[in-house]
């Protein structure tokens, strides 16, 4: 198998967004991608400009970063059909995206389906994320730092420009090949552009100290907050039930968390969000992730200031009330 280590650059309506596509808010005009073998090895490379269609005019930030005018890229690029179908038969049939982050691979199929271009992807499609894996390694997994920040505490030789798709990807296959892989290689991300159409396709995954799940879709927000399998507290781990020690509760930022027991492995801190598609769908994604003591007073003060919270809003409604009364 092979890594196909990607990077897009795109322009969008250089009018603002009252002007932009709604399906495709950024239409991709560089592909960079750096193929490596297992060991980490460079097979090859893809650069290739897209002559833009959508947006026919770059955007002023869009020409200054990447020091491009609209007249070099339009004699550069060539159609975005024939860019992808040449990018697809590079990457070849045995290969797993990395990216800086999962934007680009939303972008990617953003255009794709623009285009009526099949998106053959798997379900689940996996990719990995090399910001989060290189947290993993050098941090705290929860910082998210730029490429740039990256490639200069690796200490890697600056070679080419920042914000060029065939750059940025060869400074992000740099930075795979000193990441532990061995250590991270088990934390897949995974994108969901196409979210499961049903129960059956719903998502389940075990890192070992968390579980992930990805519901499918549901016609508002309510109905999938609601929903008893987004709501369930079976351990990931053994798939037994828990006692809930703290059911789920929402706060302010739309999230829910929970706090349980498994018999057998103990405290498991929970939290789920609520996401929309650009099909006007919404589905949760949920982790469940062992924790302690510790963990768990996190979860009950959160708990208390949402209760707090609630309580003097419903304070003020009351003395709104009474003001209006008075009137």
């Amino acid at each position: 198998m092979n890594y196909i280590v990607m990077d897009l650059e795109w322009n969008q309506s250089p009018d603002g967004k009252v002007h932009s596509y709604a399906d495709v808010p950024f239409e991709i005009i560089q592909i960079g991608a750096v193929k490596l073998d297992e060991q980490f090895n460079v097979v090859s490379e893809f650069d290739r400009y897209i002559c833009p269609r959508l947006y026919p005019r770059l955007h002023r930030k869009v020409e200054e970063i990447l020091g491009i005018t609209t007249a070099e890229l339009k004699a550069a690029g060539d159609e975005f059909e024939y860019i992808i179908a040449d990018f697809f038969e590079w990457c070849g049939d045995d290969y797993i995206f990395c990216t800086w982050g999962g934007t680009d691979l939303i972008e990617l199929q953003r255009n794709m389906q623009h285009y009526g271009i099949e998106l053959k992807f798997p379900k689940p499609f996996l990719f990995y994320d090399l910001q989060k894996l290189y947290s993993l390694c050098f941090s705290d997994g929860k910082t998210r730092c730029t490429l740039q920040c990256a490639v200069e505490e690796l200490g890697i030789v600056m070679s080419g420009h920042y914000h060029s798709a065939d750059d940025d990807a060869k400074y992000t296959a740099k930075v795979m090949q000193k990441l532990d892989f061995e250590s991270v290689k088990a934390y897949y991300s995974v994108d969901t552009f196409r979210i499961p159409a049903n129960k059956k396709e719903e998502i389940y995954l075990n890192f070992g100290n968390y579980g992930k799940y990805i519901s499918r879709g549901f016609g508002s927000r309510e109905g999938a907050a609601l929903d008893r399998e987004v709501r369930s507290c079976r351990c990931f781990i053994c798939n037994k039930p828990m006692k809930r020690i703290i059911k789920w509760f929402a706060t302010n930022a739309k999230s829910y968390y929970g706090l349980f027991c498994c018999e057998e492995h103990g405290l498991v801190k929970g939290r789920f969000k609520i996401k929309n598609t650009d099909d006007g769908r919404y589905y949760a994604i949920r982790i469940l992730k062992c924790t302690d003591n510790d963990g768990s007073n996190v979860i009950r003060e959160r708990k208390k200031r949402e209760q707090e919270h609630r309580r003097l809003a419903r304070l003020r409604a009351k003395d709104a009330d009474k003001a209006d009364e008075g009137q």
